[in-house]
């Protein structure tokens, strides 16, 4: 390297409750037009990587594509490994992101970017498979849907736009070419795919330089995630029927009953942990009653390209945020400024429709609209497949769509066949929706929940989530302002039809009538993109105590001012009409509802009235099992009063209880990794609440939604052998009944056994909601992520603020920061955010400064 460098290490600053032996300073000594610079480079990859992959990091880049124009960003890391990113304009910033997010992702992101560029089968083989949200999709299924959209060029014409809310302007344009130069710069330096330090990619022939069409189809992955993008083998499977083939398309009878489960699925057709929690106080809930706090709990999943990414991005007097970004995306998505946080929760809100399609008999591709034929529309795309002899051969297949959008052959778990009278199709809110990228530029420069309230407003731009902010003068707001398709309760009783009914009333989607023009989605003036509700038509409630969101419906946002008269494909107000939870609560919402009010009463025995900083801290790991709150006490009576001591069983047999009641009275009720009586109790109530019966004695009522339904009935057989079920299972598996929680629920992370707090948020009820379906050792699927608390403090310029990233910052196992926040998580511990340019530099670990020509 043509390049002057030298570091030299200090002491880390004193007190600093952060990792990290030292602290490095660099500064650059000779700058050269030809060479790019990175000052301190090889010392700080050394202090992260091994001592090779510290070498290659000084090697000249590779290719032009390294390079970009002027480009200058310097990364300060903190404990943990986290970057803190400050560049001079949004093409440095991004080229600052793009270097450490490769630093730290790169395989994970490469593989990533095989997928959209419809490269799958050619390096993974057409019979593999991955997983969107944990939804498998085939190889060649997702190849063939990713060379559409590239075939399509629904990209560039997106990118095309340039007036209104989805014109992509010249900021976000730089900061995207900027990331793309950052993460190449970053492979250059370590000598391309041979000299990745990540064993997991190292000398792969798929970890190659991006594009910047490459990152735009990343981002449009992203707003796709629970539309498209979770049906796309639906998509590509969906053929016409063999000639001469009669058969007849799903009735309303023939809806399975287990299809679409209300109490497991989103409305999204998705498993329902994947959501989140989200609370803010305003200044009258705070202890101080002037400045708002926010807990942001997001569920997401702990591998793949779905991970968040904890960073702080800087332009000095422009942008200051810092947060979570979804990978491969250089925008904060859930985080702070200096005067405002926000994060968002998964909504029961649909943000797609499905139509059925009256075909034309005898032309299986033509359907009926407005009492004339209409032709579907075709395309045949080439992936290329791997042969004998390392050669590849090409492979077509044909997609088919409609005005509506593409043909599916099944939602879900829900086959939908195509057959020669009727086809499904899939219309998708977000299918256009670059305007999320303007949202999130947006929020990421906002400094009150008023500007955030206005950017939801002007963009409705948020795929799929709701928002919920608090800010430093103490002002909390709720928004469910998104791209949801205007179909109106009058509109949906017209046209849904009977599957569709039997559909929406077990929480999956709307199926409108295709052949009729007057089920097309509406059009609101105000509306920021054709066919969807204006902004308003759509929850918004702004508070000085709090609002709360768990995935339920906007209605007990706060139950001091109940939200209602959406239409029904937003969600359920109490009325049972919709809402992929049906008209009651959740348990995770009753959980949080009870605990926020309680505190704001003082009547939690917790201290005076009012959240602190760390009240909000101790709400988080709290733990609580809120169906064992409501239930506990006549299980344990039920469990004495067993005749012999013998509990029955759905075989007809019956299990001894043991020394279980004594196990659930000690148990105090929480899931931590220590606690005995947590396993037995969860098996006991997944076998209650997963089945055809009710298990409460006391039913829901409309009228005390926060308190009911509660208390088991005892005197029900279903009950009982309901507890006889978990005995046996506990039984089988040779484990006691007193076995800890962190005996079963624990991740291996290079050997490395470590616990995990928390549990199955749906249908336990708990806010640190871990999903950890494949056993004990294994990485969760979804669950807790990127944790925040947040706040501000009378004379002082800076948030306070309480960050953990669960399952570290790194994928990569031999990184330092690979499991070091999972060990935090594990004992419920918190990494301080450093946020104000003095505390990143008191607390800097090491520092990166990048030129390029």
């Amino acid at each position: 390297m043509n390049a002057n460098w030298m570091h030299r290490r200090l002491p880390a600053a004193s007190g600093s409750p952060q990792p990290g032996g030292t602290r490095m300073v660099s500064w650059h000594a000779r700058s050269s037009r030809r060479w790019l610079t990175v000052v301190a480079a090889a010392a700080t990859l050394a202090a992260f990587w091994p001592a090779s992959a510290g070498q290659a990091a000084v090697r000249p880049a590779a290719s032009s594509a390294a390079h970009g124009p002027g480009y200058q960003a310097s990364i300060v890391r903190t404990g943990y490994g986290i970057p803190h990113i400050t560049a001079r304009d949004f093409g440095s910033l991004g080229y600052g992101y793009g270097f450490a997010f490769a630093s730290d992702d790169l395989c994970t992101m490469a593989n990533d970017y095989v997928t959209v560029q419809a490269q799958r089968s050619r390096y993974f083989g057409p019979g593999g498979s991955y997983s969107v949200l944990t939804v498998p999709i085939s190889n060649i299924a997702s190849d063939a849907y990713w060379q559409s959209v590239i075939d399509r060029r629904v990209i560039p014409r997106l990118l095309a736009v340039r007036t209104g809310p989805g014109a992509i302007g010249p900021q976000l344009r730089q900061l995207i070419r900027g990331y793309v130069a950052g993460y190449n710069r970053y492979l250059a330096s370590v000598g391309g795919p041979n000299g990745v330090p990540d064993p997991t990619c190292r000398g792969k022939a798929w970890v190659q330089p991006i594009t910047t069409l490459d990152a735009y189809l990343r981002f449009y992955q992203v707003i796709e995630l629970f539309g498209q993008g979770a049906q796309i083998d639906a998509i590509s499977g969906a053929q016409p029927p063999a000639a001469g083939l009669h058969t007849a398309g799903p009735t309303a009878a023939a809806l399975p009953a287990a299809a679409l489960p209300a109490a497991g699925l989103t409305a999204a057709g998705l498993p329902a942990g994947i959501g989140s929690n989200a609370i803010a106080i305003g200044s009258a809930g705070a202890g101080d009653h002037r400045h708002g706090l926010l807990l942001g709990n997001p569920h997401f999943l702990w591998a793949g390209p779905e991970r968040f990414y904890q960073v702080q991005l800087t332009i000095p007097g422009v942008l200051n945020v810092e947060g979570a970004t979804f990978y491969g995306m250089p925008l904060v998505v859930v985080g702070f400024t200096a005067a405002m946080a926000w994060s968002q929760t998964t909504p029961t809100a649909f943000s797609y429709t499905l139509y059925q399609l009256t075909l034309v008999p005898g032309h299986p591709t033509e359907y009926v609209f407005n009492g004339r034929p209409e032709h579907m529309t075709s395309r045949t795309v080439t992936v290329e497949l791997p042969s004998a002899g390392g050669k590849l051969r090409p492979f077509r297949r044909t997609l088919w769509s409609t005005r509506y959008g593409p043909v599916i052959d099944g939602f879900g778990h829900l086959p939908l066949p195509w057959t020669t009278s009727t086809a499904f199709a899939l219309a998708d809110a977000n299918a256009a929706n670059f305007r999320f990228l303007n949202h999130f530029l947006a929020t990421d420069e906002a400094q009150s929940a008023a500007a955030e309230l206005s950017i939801l407003r002007r963009y409705q731009g948020v795929p799929w989530l709701n928002t919920l902010v608090a800010d430093s003068t103490g002002h909390a707001l709720y928004a469910d302002i998104q791209a949801i398709p205007d179909v109106t309760d009058a509109k949906l009783t017209r046209c849904d039809t009977a599957f569709g009914r039997a559909s929406f009333s077990r929480g999956g989607p709307p199926v409108l009538d295709g052949s009729s023009p007057s089920c097309a989605w509406g059009i609101d003036p105000d509306s920021a993109a054709p066919g969807i509700f204006g902004p308003a038509e759509e929850p918004v409630l702004t508070r000085r105590d709090f609002v709360e969101n768990s995935n339920d419906s906007y209605w007990m946002t706060n139950p001091a001012r109940p939200l209602t008269g959406f239409p029904a494909i937003i969600g359920d107000n109490g009325t049972g009409i919709s809402g992929a939870f049906g008209a009651d609560l959740g348990l995770r919402t009753r959980n949080a509802l009870t605990m926020v009010t309680g505190r704001l009463s003082g009547s939690d025995g917790l201290g005076a009235p009012g959240f602190t900083f760390g009240d909000l801290k101790n709400l988080m790991y709290s733990d609580v099992q809120y169906g064992a709150t409501l239930v506990k006490p006549q299980l344990v009576a039920m469990c004495r009063s067993f005749p012999g001591g013998r509990a029955p069983t759905s075989t007809g047999h019956t299990i001894a209880v043991g020394d279980s009641c004594r196990v659930l009275t000690s148990w105090n009720g929480r899931e931590n990794p220590c606690s005995r009586g947590a396993v037995l109790f969860r098996e006991f109530w997944n076998n209650a609440v997963n089945s055809t019966f009710s298990p409460w004695s006391h039913p829901f009522s409309a009228a005390s939604p926060v308190s009911t339904p509660y208390g088991l009935d005892t005197a029900s057989k279903d009950v009982q052998r309901a507890f006889g079920d978990a005995l046996a299972a506990l039984t089988a598996a040779h484990l006691p009944y007193n076995v800890t929680l962190g005996s079963v629920q624990y991740v291996t992370l290079n050997g490395r056994k470590i616990p995990l707090p928390g549990g199955p948020g749906d249908p336990l009820g708990e806010l640190n909601a871990i999903y950890q379906f494949a056993g004990p050792g294994t990485v969760p699927l979804y669950g807790s992520s990127y944790i925040q608390v947040v706040t501000w403090k009378s004379g002082d310029r800076c948030p306070e603020a309480a960050t953990v990233l669960t399952y570290s910052e790194s994928a990569n196992p031999v990184s330092p920061h690979y499991a070091d926040q999972t060990e935090l998580f594990s004992h419920r511990q918190w990494v301080t955010a450093f946020f104000c340019s003095a505390q990143v530099a008191a607390h800097a670990v090491s520092t990166i400064v990048l030129r390029s020509p």
